[in-house]
């Protein structure tokens, strides 16, 4: 098929993806109007292709000059309807808990912002009440602007968090009551890589979650992840009715915690603690693709991360490789890239049929032929 977005041989950086997609601007419905099968089900299977919204409309990356990187405020009530606006089936985004139990969305561990002489101060987000967090960026009620907010790029410069169309900070409540009820919430719960937390610490943050979610989910589709082992194990503990998945770099980097550090401690861990799926950054798949057949035959979920989702003969590749889904970034392209790409096979199951019995029609590969295929796209695995 002919994919009509973003060419791997135009993308020289990944941070900065060249626009050359025609699209139409009109609004979407979700492609999937009854929602997925996850329920109370010990096993989670995406009915689907799903494309998942990265912190809502995509991650802020103010270091970029790609201007779609900074169009909206990352984690926030409009990133989150704005996704919305196509075909998508989740968003996700990060809860942490302040001091005085309140889970908030926001992804960073520390909060940076400046005093009137200029001094840059930073603060742990778990650290603050639910004033304070919420007293950073626009205000709701008066419009007015609070607190300047800062953050930290991965070189280490603090910088202004400058986007086109910012808003207001927001608590997990507010999600549940801002936001299209048809749109599926992937929950990421986010804790700090270099701390150790005690058992009791990861119990009630957890319980504080699910209560906002056991309060507000009202029908909602709901799936949980976390990079953290242990509080994967936890909230399913804590909770039977929405899918756990664990996030993994898969052996990308190596954490203290081995259990973090590759694919197979990651199946090992879903199988031992009864979690429904596996979240890897899509960069471990495309170097260890055999993975792929073995989550699948374990009946376990596959989706991936990272910013490889947002180049479209990616997300296609893994699309024929049997994965269930993305969470990307660029959400008006790939979702008409998926579109594009599960149209054609939804039409062809409707004609190969043979009495009661369907011919199953996405393409079977072997090892060899995935690994020729991949070597099409060296760019994707360096």
């Amino acid at each position: 098929m002919a994919l009509k977005a973003v060419h791997v041989s135009d993308v020289p950086n990944l941070d900065q993806v060249p626009e050359n997609v025609s699209l139409s601007h009109s609004h979407y419905s979700p492609r999937f109007s009854k929602g997925v099968e996850v329920g109370r089900s010990t096993s989670f299977k995406a009915p689907k292709f799903l494309v998942i919204g990265h912190r809502g409309n995509g991650m802020n990356m103010l270091h970029s000059s790609d201007s779609r990187m900074k169009a909206i405020k990352e984690n926030t009530i409009l990133s989150f309807n704005s996704a919305g606006n196509y075909p998508l089936d989740f968003i996700e985004f990060d809860v942490q808990v302040t001091k005085d139990g309140c889970p908030i969305i926001f992804h960073d561990n520390f909060i940076f912002s400046a005093e009137d002489n200029g001094t840059i101060y930073e603060k742990r987000v778990t650290d603050l009440s639910l004033l304070e967090f919420l007293s950073y960026g626009p205000q709701k009620e008066s419009g007015s602007m609070g607190k300047p907010l800062l953050r930290k790029t991965k070189d280490g410069k603090i910088v202004n968090w400058s986007v086109d169309s910012d808003d207001s900070m927001c608590t997990l409540q507010e999600a549940f009551q801002k936001v299209n009820p048809s749109l599926g919430f992937n929950i990421e719960l986010k804790f700090d890589d270099y701390i150790v937390y005690e058992q009791e610490f990861l119990t009630n943050v957890i319980q504080a979650i699910v209560q906002v979610v056991s309060d507000s989910a009202k029908g909602r589709q709901i799936i949980y992840s976390t990079f953290q082992p242990d509080a994967a194990l936890l909230v399913k503990k804590l909770q039977s009715t929405y899918p756990v998945y664990f996030l993994t770099n898969g052996g990308n980097e190596i954490y203290y915690d081995v259990r973090r550090n590759n694919l197979e401690e990651a199946i090992k861990l879903c199988l031992e603690g009864g979690l429904q799926g596996i979240v890897s950054e899509v960069r471990g798949i495309f170097r260890n693709p055999s993975a792929v057949n073995k989550i699948k035959e374990l009946k376990l979920s596959l989706l991936t991360y990272g910013k490889l989702n947002n180049v479209a003969e990616a997300v296609y590749m893994q699309h024929l490789m049997g994965i269930d889904g993305v969470i990307a970034d660029l959400v008006q392209e790939i979702t008409e890239v998926v579109v594009k790409m599960v149209k054609p096979c939804e039409e062809n199951e409707e004609i190969l049929l043979e009495g009661e019995e369907q011919i199953q029609v996405r393409p079977q590969f072997s090892q060899r032929e995935l690994a020729f295929l991949l070597k099409l796209i060296p760019e994707l695995i360096q």
